[in-house]
């Protein structure tokens, strides 16, 4: 008898309605892969498109009632303390059942298009959402390595997903390769980290080193800087952004804007949990660090991004910058710096979804026209279309009147009352070098002429034609062969996911109010 009661299994007391989202996610992705089996007629791709924008949209409900009971009971953990339901989860719940929403739209048509029949992308694309999910709401170092992975192996999927292209292909395999080294690292990382405190709960190190005096803490520091690196990988910080360009380039451009988004969120929601509210009161030890890192993100991502002439790799390097001025709110180590960039995080994936629509719009059939030229006289051709995608890129700049602009605004004003004055000044700067890549593509649909016949053309119109140059970038004024200068269809779906991403942007950066104090709920359970 003694024997038995030692090997009896302690289950631990699971709330289902705490990780509803989750289990709405995964289970939907099951329920549409088993469908497409059980049917033997050709199921159309709307179909599976709808089918998973409701079932985002179901997840985006149950987060909603979650955040109702938070607010009524306060925040609270489950399953043996392995997750958290705080403010800070909801927010970031909240966010990747838009981003699921917006997603499905807009694959929708370049599935369509490109004649990709099946559910397959619709159920990584969700498999990878309940792993972002459950990256913002883990409480223990082993579940945000679990979601990491869950998030994560979709995500190098849906990258190769257009088998036609040998780009694709190559995308799939560096994302695959270098994300496997960087979550070898990372569990390397917990593996310190656990050796050094005894646990892998968050709430326990926390409290481990709030009651502790630790006079040598090499082990701990190498466990921390491990988890850097792995985290630094999955959001794109310099030096770990390797990856970036050739996969947002060769993957299918639905799904690179859809990694960018998503990435982000998950990535950034563990970042900010383990490193500001665990390692809180080693900040001094990793500050010096995230300075550094920030103002390489910062500066490599601005710098680059000048000399891209694909739009997809330009706005790869735009993520990177994108990612230092997030880091900026971190290494501000303030809560006011948190709540600025959790508000980035949650502004740039709207705009980046909007953006990369656009990009799938153009590129056409085939997913290969994006070359700047491609985007000569956009504004005389399709002027609404030239209009929102203008909108987003300066939102991203951080025009007035927009999102971005707000958001740039509170990570530094967060890094000047924490007195990183540097820091602030040289996001400013990089902020206006970046504005120069953005404002060239704008210029580029507004400031070309085009060759006479072509505006109003349905269809593309492929040809070297020699126009009238004057926007002082080609001398020669001539249109390389195979770039697309004729119309693009704008279907509804898609055109329904930009105006929304342009409405969030202009909005809620004439109005801030909602937004801001929505994310200003975002707290920490301890």
């Amino acid at each position: 008898m003694k024997l038995l009661a030692v090997l009896t299994i302690v289950t631990p007391h699971v709330n289902y309605v705490a990780i509803l989202p989750e289990l709405i996610l995964i289970g939907g992705a099951l329920l549409l892969l088993v469908s497409g089996q059980l049917v033997f007629a050709k199921i159309p791709t709307a179909f599976y498109s709808i089918g998973s924008g409701a079932i985002a949209a179901a997840a985006l409900v149950a987060s909603l009632v979650i955040w109702h009971d938070v607010q009524a009971r306060g925040p609270f953990t489950t399953i043996a303390d392995s997750v958290a339901v705080d403010g800070f989860a909801i927010v970031f719940l909240v966010l990747v059942s838009c981003i699921l929403i917006l997603a499905s739209a807009i694959a929708n048509d370049f599935l369509v298009r490109e004649g990709i029949d099946g559910p397959e992308y619709h159920v990584l694309a969700l498999l990878a959402g309940s792993g972002a999910m459950l990256m913002a709401a883990a409480n223990d170092l082993i579940l945000i390595f679990v979601a990491l992975e869950i998030m994560s192996i979709p995500l190098y999927i849906l990258a190769g997903m257009d088998s036609r292209r040998r780009e694709s292909g190559e995308a799939a395999i560096k994302y695959f390769v270098l994300g496997a080294f960087s979550s070898a690292i990372f569990v390397y990382g917990i593996a310190l980290v656990y050796g050094a405190t005894g646990s892998t709960n968050l709430p326990q190190i926390a409290s481990y080193l709030n009651t502790n005096i630790i006079t040598s803490n090499g082990v701990l520091l190498a466990g921390l800087g491990l988890l850097l690196v792995g985290f630094g990988f999955k959001v794109s910080a310099v030096p770990f952004h390797m990856w970036t360009p050739d996969v947002y380039q060769g993957a299918p451009t639905p799904a690179t804007g859809f990694m960018t988004a998503l990435a982000k969120a998950g990535g950034f929601a563990a970042l900010l949990r383990v490193f500001f509210s665990t390692f809180g009161v080693l900040r001094t030890d990793w500050q010096p660090l995230l300075w550094a890192i920030a103002i390489v993100t910062l500066l490599l991502g601005a710098i680059l991004g000048l000399v891209q002439r694909d739009v997809k790799r330009m706005l790869a390097y735009s993520s990177i910058n994108h990612a230092g001025f997030i880091l900026v709110g971190l290494a501000a180590a303030t809560s006011q710096g948190i709540s600025g960039s959790v508000y980035y995080v949650f502004v740039y994936a709207i705009l980046v979804l909007g953006s990369f629509a656009v990009i799938t719009l153009v590129g056409g059939k085939g997913d290969e026209n994006h070359d700047l030229d491609a985007y000569r006289g956009l504004g005389r051709r399709q002027p609404v279309l030239a209009f929102a995608f203008a909108l987003l890129l300066l939102g991203q700049t951080g025009i007035p009147l927009t999102t971005g602009f707000l958001a740039k605004l509170y990570v530094i004003t967060a890094a000047v009352r924490a007195h990183s004055y540097a820091l602030a000044v040289i996001a400013m700067l990089s902020a206006a070098i970046a504005a120069a890549f953005y404002l060239r593509l704008v210029f580029l649909m507004y400031g070309v002429k085009l060759p006479v016949g072509s505006g109003g053309d349905e269809g593309a119109l492929s040809l070297p034609v020699t126009g009238e140059p004057d926007d002082g970038l080609d001398p020669t004024g001539s249109v390389p062969t195979g770039v697309n200068i004729g119309r693009v269809v704008v279907p509804v779906p898609t055109a329904v996911a930009i105006f929304v991403t342009v409405a969030v942007t202009v909005v809620f950066g004439i109005w801030p109010g909602p937004l801001v104090d929505f994310v200003h709920a975002a707290h920490f359970l301890f």
